[in-house]
């Protein structure tokens, strides 16, 4: 986790630091929804690169954003879910949809 003496003193731009990217933003979309795994990911989110993808992933978890379960399986399986952190900004993202429906809506008129 980032130490708070790391943060900006504006709480929107702490938010913006923590999921203000593009990629971050519909990874935590897709998990609202339920755990992926990481190819899973990858497929859904046309165009993210893996590095981008495992960077996005790895910085996420050390924030404590998400949860990363590894299974004892062969193959290992791995998957990727919402700490109860994350499920904190499930009103923000539900926010976005409604905003961003709305503002389509307006668009076509």
């Amino acid at each position: 986790m980032i130490k708070k003496e790391e943060l900006p003193d504006c709480p929107v731009a702490t938010t913006v630091r923590l999921i203000g990217n593009k990629w971050k933003l519909l990874i935590l979309r897709n998990l609202m929804s339920r755990p992926w795994r990481f190819n899973e990911l990858r497929k859904d989110l046309d165009g993210i690169s893996q590095k981008v993808l495992t960077e996005s992933l790895r910085s996420m978890e050390n924030d404590g954003i998400i949860v990363r379960t590894v299974y004892a399986e062969v193959p290992p399986r791995v998957e990727y879910s919402l700490s109860s952190l994350g499920e904190t900004l499930r009103p923000i993202l539900d926010a976005m949809q409604v905003w961003g429906q709305e503002y389509k809506e307006s668009a076509d008129q």
